[in-house]
């Protein structure tokens, strides 16, 4: 099957129009760096009277909040119509918009999940010393709705996180060095291009190979890259010509991963759910069997309806195990084993093993 004209392209234009051409519902994941009104008032000099390379260009220009506010709106609600039901946006910026933004989001029904702070591991310094040195961005990460259930690969950002549980604050360094687009004549081609490692790890936190991802501001094309390096698909919408040449060309220039390398990891709750009677059904085990607890104290008899009976009592796998050792709760997959002896196997070996086959 060919692949849809929109995805893995940049759109040209203004983002609220140029959304208008996408279908509605079409997109698992939207990363938003939209301008953030800045608001600086004349250059911003070094200390040595050299001129800071600000970002004072005219796309982060605005006649005033109400003017910011109207923009925000009108792109917040383009997004909104081609996220898929449980999507997730994630929108990132400075002290200047963020607040502005998160309170729009909650006033058109989004749902805010968490919000992030990256920390600039080499922020650039407060040269003029009146101020703290701005040394984070906030990002906000929200569904459509209360209701929504999105990607959120826990198993693999602790995976990734050396076992740890990620934190909501992120210590990374601007973009420098190699990465930096370079114009011809050696000059930054975006003022706020953000590191490739932030994308990767909002993209790994919420999305799956193979997703649709989408940037409305897609600058020089960081969040296609890394979109591409992942096997994500992407989409991109961007007004600036200049931006455009220099993100085709580094798009172009990716090969993706192959598919083994990109699977993510997976908990527990991920896994297809095989209930006890599962087992009866392929007759992996029998009615009458005899099941044990690890050492052989407890016993009880499989029924043909995927019950346990011991002694008196009688119900599903965990209740059963929870009464026989008189405990509120009990895992019956862990708790009941076949066999007898040093040959006794946890239930939880037949179950994975079932598993593994009904996945083939």
């Amino acid at each position: 099957m060919a692949e849809p004209s929109w995805l893995n392209t940049i759109h040209r234009g203004d983002c609220v129009s140029a959304l208008e051409r996408l279908p509605s519902k079409s997109v698992d994941l939207v990363f938003a760096d939209p301008p953030y009104n800045l608001q600086l008032g004349g250059d911003l000099l070094r200390p040595d009277d050299s001129k800071v390379d600000a970002c004072d260009d005219h796309w982060d220009q605005f006649a005033s909040f109400e003017a910011y506010d109207a923009f925000t709106r009108a792109w917040l609600l383009a997004v909104r119509r081609v996220m898929k039901p449980d999507a997730s946006l994630y929108v990132i910026g400075s002290y200047h918009n963020i607040f502005r933004v998160g309170a729009i989001l909650q006033d058109l029904g989004f749902w805010i999940m968490n919000d992030i702070i990256w920390l600039k591991s080499n922020p650039m310094p407060n040269f003029r010393g009146k101020r703290f040195t701005n040394a984070h961005e906030t990002i906000i990460w929200a569904t459509k709705s209360k209701d929504a259930k999105p990607t959120f690969n826990y198993d693999a950002l602790k995976t990734f996180n050396d076992d740890l549980q990620m934190r909501s604050d992120w210590q990374l360094p601007l973009c420098t060095g190699g990465e930096r687009l370079k114009d011809e004549a050696g000059q930054k081609v975006h003022p706020t291009q953000k590191p490739e490692a932030l994308l990767y790890r909002v993209l790994t936190a919420s999305s799956q190979p193979g997703d649709v991802v989408l940037d409305p501001f897609f600058g020089t094309g960081t969040t296609g890259a890394v979109a591409k390096k992942l096997g994500r698909n992407y989409v991109g919408v961007e007004r600036e010509e200049e931006y455009i040449r220099h993100a085709e060309a580094r798009l172009a220039a990716i090969t993706p991963g192959d598919a083994e390398s990109l699977e993510m990891q997976k908990g527990k709750r991920a896994e297809k759910r095989i209930p006890f009677g599962s087992l009866l059904e392929t007759g992996i085990l029998k009615p009458g069997t005899e099941l044990s607890c690890s050492k052989g104290q407890h016993l009880a008899v499989v029924r043909a309806d995927g019950s346990l009976k011991s002694g008196n009592h009688t119900g599903s796998i965990h209740k059963v195990g929870a009464l026989v050792q008189g405990q509120q709760s009990c895992n019956g997959w862990t708790f009941w084993h076949t066999g007898s002896g040093k040959s006794r196997t946890p239930i939880d070996e037949l179950r994975q093993d079932l598993r593994s086959r009904l996945q083939k």
